[in-house]
């Protein structure tokens, strides 16, 4: 008897900085979603697919959910909750280090009575906290909910990561291979690029610039000579934020620029001329145009 394929879309929802896009770039294999100490640093709905023998998991990362009043938070919570709505299945990540089941926690549970998927719960980060820590948090957790399954989890070790993908397919129904095999996200190679970016700067420049920057890449295109030039404008809300970004002599864009053309190099396999250029677009985060140009809506 020949076994069914299985197939179908996993969203990844969670409060900000919990370590989802950590845990998708784990299970993929590759880095589909930039990683940094900046809460709400995922915006769009990245996808991640990962192909099995018995199965097809296509993975969404959202943004993390949490109640805001920011209109441009406002719109990346909307997309992490229309992503859990239009899902085969939720997984939903907490950290270990809470010892407890928080506001951000209850505010998740209460959309997710909306669902009549199946919804698994990561507790992520299990690594940093001790192991006798571990089983009243899952209890609490089991209460809270009626969680399908609970899984400890690392995702920066991939402690148990191959287990969930086990599970995963227990969950989805009987569907076709969406991707081909080797293809590991739908994703762009601009908005890849231009995400590759955005992480350079988060960990470089960390508090002193928020993360309501962004990065738009205007133009990549190959040239003859088989080198693939990339032009690509940093949006920042303040003169001051323009001149951080920048740095003395240059200094700064320049590292931002040197570490984003090297990890760009390597997916793209071929040699990259990057040009940045830092823009200054005034409180752009509470115009609706620029939020939906920014976020690719």
């Amino acid at each position: 008897m020949v076994s069914s394929f299985k197939s179908g879309f996993i969203a990844i929802i969670g409060p900000p900085n919990v370590g989802k896009s950590t845990f998708i770039n784990a299970v993929v294999g590759e880095k589909v979603s930039i990683v940094s100490p900046k809460p709400q640093t995922t915006r769009n709905r990245v996808i991640g697919i990962k192909t099995l023998s018995q199965g097809q998991l296509i993975f969404v990362d959202t943004p993390g959910t949490h109640r805001t009043r920011k209109r441009f938070n406002r719109h990346l919570v909307e997309i992490a909750r229309s992503s859990f709505r239009e899902s085969d299945a939720i997984l939903v990540m907490v950290e270990a280090s809470k010892s407890y089941i928080d506001k951000e926690f209850d505010y998740i549970r209460k959309g997710l009575q909306q669902t009549k998927n199946p919804v698994l719960l990561l507790i992520n980060k299990v690594d940093l906290v001790k192991k006798e820590a571990l089983l009243p948090l899952i209890e609490a957790y089991s209460s809270s909910y009626h969680f399908q399954e609970i899984f400890p989890v690392s995702a920066l070790t991939g402690l148990g990561v191959d287990r969930i993908e086990q599970s995963l397919l227990d969950y989805l129904p009987e569907g076709p291979r969406y991707f081909p095999e080797s293809m590991y996200t739908d994703l762009p190679e601009r908005f890849l690029a231009g995400e590759i970016i955005r992480e350079k700067i988060f960990f470089l420049i960390q508090k002193e610039v928020p993360y309501s920057i962004t990065v738009e890449v205007d133009q990549l295109s190959e040239g003859d000579d088989g080198i693939i030039f990339i032009r690509a404008s940093i949006w920042v809300e303040k003169k001051s934020q323009k001149g951080i970004l920048i740095g003395k002599q240059g200094r700064m864009l320049k590292e931002i620029g040197t570490r984003a053309r090297k990890e760009i190099e390597g997916f793209l396999n071929s040699k990259v001329y990057l040009e940045l250029w830092v823009t200054v677009k005034r409180n752009w985060t509470l115009n609706e145009a620029a939020i939906r140009q920014s976020l690719a809506l």
